[in-house]
């Protein structure tokens, strides 16, 4: 039986592999025969497109079929509705500020297994983690499957592989060449953005669309705008005292600036000419918030690598720093965990929603050998209790004993 519910959920769901791909889908239905009957023509749907005998409806833009998709996706929300459905809602709006930039323009009759997999490419060079270009796919083939368009295209995509440990922390010595590298970039933005991702452990995404009227300078802290989880969305935090000072300093930059213009704005660097001292090298667009400085994040990356082998006379034979933008999200919680910080502040620093807090202790908890040793120490007798209070083991063992 390939049929199945979820926990809680009143209708039918699929579940089957065709040509070595997991087809998991809603039926709709509440109905086990009508199920059965959806998930035949499911079957033979994919069947028929793996063949050629259906081909996508011709002449609908990718744009078009994502907004007809969203806009009946919304309307099938309850008024103040909470929890599953609007929460798939939101994912989807998410997924689809990557997915319309690649395929927004291009006919669903046009779309090849090879353009979803340069995006995939494309999306991993970005810093996206395997998991996140896995769930943009998903919204892709929700977008796509009435067209007939995802029953063509499956049998060649590959879905990527996700690892249980998805980050690299950096060492401090890393982190400080990473950021030196970035101070000397053409891209002015690099290290404040860099920055104020390993100071406050934020995704790259929520740190770009941050804008100057969330950013309270006499209070220390900023007020964080759209992000990826409802949890994370608008969360006010503090920032350290070298965040808060890379921000001050960038904000020179900008007298002019309103509170609605993005704090990493879109820029272009015009190189200089001989004898050229006029004017800024830089074309700001405040109202247009930064999309890619993969570019440059690769040449900082090098030149990070190269100070850390002790900045010898030539890069030549120097591998990159491996660090993904995601890495700095990684590096900054792990370090907090380390430092014993509890896991509900770290959540609400983080934006991570209550239900994934141990996942994502299980994710970036790194610990040594020897201090996973003192912890099993303190269990291995009765002897060695230690009062939550006082600290002191033969008072906790008294207490235990009286």
């Amino acid at each position: 039986m390939s049929l199945f519910r979820y926990k809680g959920s009143k209708v039918w769901t699929m579940d089957f592999v065709f040509h070595g791909q997991r087809v998991r889908e809603s039926t709709k239905t509440r109905n086990l025969t009508n199920a059965r009957i959806i998930e035949r023509n499911r079957r033979q749907e994919l069947e028929e497109g793996s063949a050629g005998i259906k081909k996508a409806k011709t002449g609908i833009l990718f744009k078009s079929a994502a907004e007809e998709y969203m806009a009946a996706e919304t309307a099938s929300l309850r008024p103040n509705q909470k929890g599953g459905h609007a929460s798939t809602v939101r994912i989807d709006r998410f997924n689809l500020e990557h997915l319309l930039p690649a395929f927004q323009n291009k006919l669903l009759v046009d779309i090849t297994h090879g353009d979803i997999a340069k995006y995939q490419q494309e999306r991993l060079r970005a810093g996206a983690a395997p998991k996140t270009v896995n769930l943009e796919l998903g919204t892709f083939r929700s977008i796509t499957t009435e067209s007939g368009l995802w029953a063509r295209l499956v049998p060649k995509i590959k879905m990527l592989e996700v690892e249980d440990d998805i980050g690299i922390e950096l060492t401090p010595e890393q982190q400080e060449a990473l950021l030196e590298a970035c101070s000397l970039s053409d891209s002015r933005l690099l290290y404040p953005m860099v920055m104020l991702a390993l100071e406050t452990g934020a995704r790259s995404g929520t740190i770009k669309r941050l804008t100057w009227g969330k950013v309270d300078f006499l209070g220390r802290g900023l007020r964080w705008g759209k992000d990826k989880t409802k949890a994370g969305t608008g969360r006010t935090i503090p920032i350290s005292s070298r965040a808060m000072a890379a921000l001050e300093v960038w904000a020179a930059n900008f007298p002019d600036r309103k509170p609605t213009h993005y704090v990493f704005p879109r820029e272009t660097y015009r190189q200089p000419k001989d004898g050229d001292t006029e004017g800024s090298p830089y074309t700001t667009h405040p109202t247009i918030a930064v999309t890619s400085v993969e570019r440059s994040w690769r040449t900082a990356k090098a030149k990070a690598a190269w100070i850390v082998a002790g900045r010898p006379d030539s890069m030549e034979h120097i591998e990159p720093l491996e660090c993904r933008m995601h890495d700095l999200r990684h590096t900054a919680v792990t370090r907090m965990i380390k430092a014993g910080i509890p896991i509900p502040i770290i959540a609400q620093l983080v934006g991570w929603s209550t239900s994934t807090m141990v996942a994502m202790t299980a994710r970036y908890g790194h610990y040594s050998m020897d201090t996973l040793r003192r912890a099993v120490e303190t269990i291995s007798s009765g002897s060695l209790v230690i009062s939550p209070v006082s600290g002191d083991p033969e008072q906790s063992s008294r207490k235990l004993t009286n």
